[in-house]
């Protein structure tokens, strides 16, 4: 079966397509290609890549959303180097959604329901799931009734303890859906069945911290294969230190700007989501890349962005060993947690007394996946590829094997 993934962020698109024939591989197969695309305004960069890792750059004029996937998804056919000779090839398309809201946890079947409930809880992750729905309607306008499937970030959270994931507030909150959805479930759930896989280990065994660090951040606590807690919440914006998002700040500085500043309810949404976080202390950019750059040439505010998101990663990360009860395995994924040695470095320096040591040689090197801590570190480190496209195809086969299975089982 060939299975295209589409993955719709605010301003950028990507996509894979595989093939999985009876059984899914151990270890994730390359893509038969893979496209991306991120824009700006009238215009997009696109990228493609084919199998053998053999890429193309090209500069779109585009109307809307829908001309530039419409202008990426026709790579895929018709063209002496492209994957397909028909978009009828297409068995299935999966698509990730970021907020399933409170109905939604395990992978579902696209219907006109389910577009209506994921355009419900649009509100919470506005940026998102709004994109999400308008590539449904791309690929039912390109391919027809080719069954979709929606894969949600926030399905791996929703079994969570009460504990974890009711807010301390009055108790209405939660009954109006207002409650800790926890997000980037997806690639949190694939990278701990890696890491077992890594190990040799059943997965019910390990008490796992997985640090998702990409221009979003956040952690799971997983134990007995299950997420227990989580630091984003009821929006990703809960949590760590981000790119460009503060993550948690005390309320009240939020009432404060509200009485103080006359601010509004968009303003403060703008000021927490892309003026905070590295961008907001450093004044000089949301990429850590860039972060690393700047404190290395002396720039004071640099360092301080660094040492803000460490610490409070640190922070997380003994929060989340307290509620597992002690640490087996802790995973770095995501571009800052598998290309920044110096932060998985300045993040383990202080994490000893939980009897981890990193080994500095493989942590300046590492390759996803690898296992990064010393021989005599009594917790395993390793640095594990995202691959939430992967992990949404691989259910996609799951959702239509089982449907296959229903049917002989009728006949």
């Amino acid at each position: 079966m060939k299975i295209l993934v589409l993955n719709s962020g605010s301003s950028s698109q990507k996509s894979c397509l595989y093939e999985i024939g009876d059984s899914l591989p151990e270890t994730p197969p390359r893509c038969l290609w893979a496209g991306k695309i991120e824009w700006n305004g009238d215009s997009a960069q696109a990228s493609i890549q084919d199998s053998n890792g053999h890429g193309r750059k090209q500069t779109l004029k585009i109307s809307s959303r829908r001309n530039a996937i419409d202008q990426l998804l026709s790579t895929l056919w018709g063209k002496s180097d492209g994957p397909l000779s028909s978009p009828s090839e297409i068995g299935m398309v999966g698509h990730r959604v970021v907020h399933g809201g409170p109905q939604y946890e395990e992978p579902v079947v696209i219907t006109d329901a389910v577009k209506s409930a994921i355009a419900k809880v649009a509100a919470f992750a506005p940026l998102h799931n709004r994109a999400e729905l308008e590539g449904m309607e791309i690929v039912e306008t390109l391919l027809g009734r080719v069954p979709q499937v929606a894969v949600f970030d926030t399905g791996f959270h929703r079994k969570m303890p009460l504990a974890a994931s009711v807010y301390p507030g009055p108790y209405k909150w939660y009954a109006a859906g207002i409650r800790r959805y926890g997000f980037h479930g997806i690639n949190h759930q694939y990278c701990v069945h890696r890491a077992a896989q890594m190990l040799r280990r059943e997965l019910k065994s390990l008490r796992i911290i997985s640090c998702h660090l990409g221009n979003g951040c956040s952690l799971a606590a997983v134990r007995d294969g299950r997420s227990i807690d989580t630091t984003m919440g009821f929006t990703p914006l809960e949590g760590l230190m981000m790119g460009t998002r503060s993550g948690s700040v005390d309320p009240g500085i939020l009432t404060y700007l509200l009485r103080q500043e006359r601010l509004t309810g968009d303003q403060l949404d703008d000021i927490l989501n892309k003026q905070s976080g590295l961008l907001g202390v450093s004044g000089e950019s949301g990429d850590m890349r860039d972060i690393l750059s700047a404190l290395r040439k002396g720039n004071e505010r640099a360092q301080l962005a660094f040492d803000i998101y460490v610490h409070r990663l640190r922070a997380g990360i003994g929060a989340m060993a307290g509620v597992l009860g002690g640490l087996d395995v802790l995973i770095f994924t995501a571009g800052i947690g598998e290309n920044s040695p110096e932060v998985r470095a300045a993040t383990c320096e202080n994490l000893a007394f939980l009897n981890l040591q990193l080994d500095p040689q493989l942590n300046n090197h590492a390759d996803p996946d690898q296992d990064i801590a010393a021989t005599n570190s009594a917790v395993r480190v390793l640095v594990i590829r995202a691959q939430e496209d992967w992990a949404i195809a691989q259910q996609c086969w799951k959702l239509a094997t089982r449907s296959a299975d229903k049917v002989s089982q009728r006949t």
